[in-house]
């Protein structure tokens, strides 16, 4: 189904009756992705289900955008369903859009659950390695941007981006690379101690992108959180561990 919102036509699912859960993908994800889980949830909820802006069948931001665009997009969205009350389920970039609408002050509707899988939203701290590649990078592209060497070579710069970069950046337009650079950058950790619905989070112990350790630290920050690790799973353990998340889901949301 497609809708408009601030003149972007938004792709999005709304299936199944009942109290309503929102889900929010992951960076470079749709929601072609989290079939499972929508279907998993529409047993016993209504699940609306968008492709953020940039994702999916989604068009991308006229500009750069950082999170807050991304909440306040969504907020958009949900209020175009007139909602009161909804649980939301996430997954890695989603949770950062979560984290910060949950911080927002006088929501128009309430939150009565999350479930935060792989969720983003702690910043890593640099390693000393990371720091000296960084800074060895950032003077590299100095000195190449200058006009005669990007004369004599100017694929250089772009050379040492596509190397350096990961690739979710490598494989992004422009536009969305510039709000990659802007999202992840950003420290929720401070905002999550605001998360006071009941949570629940589900994690890939082998998740090299968000570590089980940060699910252990939003464990302590989060007042009413429980954690579910999937063993052997990575970054996408809902669909590595299907019938394991897919279980953790319907108990969570008392779906028989």
């Amino acid at each position: 189904m497609i809708k408009k919102i601030d003149n972007i036509s938004v792709n999005y699912t709304d299936e199944g009756e009942g109290d309503v859960v929102l889900l929010l993908h992951g960076w470079g994800a749709n929601i072609t992705l989290y079939r499972g889980i929508i279907q998993t949830l529409a047993q016993g909820k209504r699940v609306i289900a968008l492709d953020m802006p940039g994702f999916g069948k989604t068009s991308e931001p006229a500009e750069p955008w950082c999170v807050d665009d991304y909440v306040d997009f969504v907020l958009k969205f949900i209020a175009s369903f007139d909602l009161k009350k909804l649980s939301i389920v996430v997954h890695s970039f989603g949770g950062r859009v979560f984290f910060k609408m949950n911080a927002r002050e006088n929501l128009p509707f309430e939150i009565e659950r999350a479930v935060l899988i792989d969720s983003a939203g702690i910043l890593p701290k640099k390693t000393l390695r990371q720091k000296v590649s960084l800074r060895f990078y950032k003077i590299g592209r100095a000195v190449m941007s200058t006009k005669p060497l990007h004369f004599l070579y100017p694929d250089a710069v772009e050379d040492m981006r596509r190397k350096r970069g990961s690739a979710d950046y490598n494989s992004a337009t422009p536009t969305m690379r510039a709000t990659l650079v802007k999202v992840v950058n950003e420290d929720l950790e401070p905002l999550m101690h605001l998360v006071t619905c009941p949570t629940l989070l589900i994690w890939g112990d082998l998740d090299t992108a968000t570590p089980l350790s940060d699910a252990k630290r939003m464990e302590e920050l989060i007042p009413d959180a429980g954690l579910v690790v999937c063993e052997g799973a990575g970054h996408f353990s809902f669909t590595e561990q299907a019938p394991k998340v897919n279980s953790a889901l319907k108990s969570f949301f008392k779906i028989s």
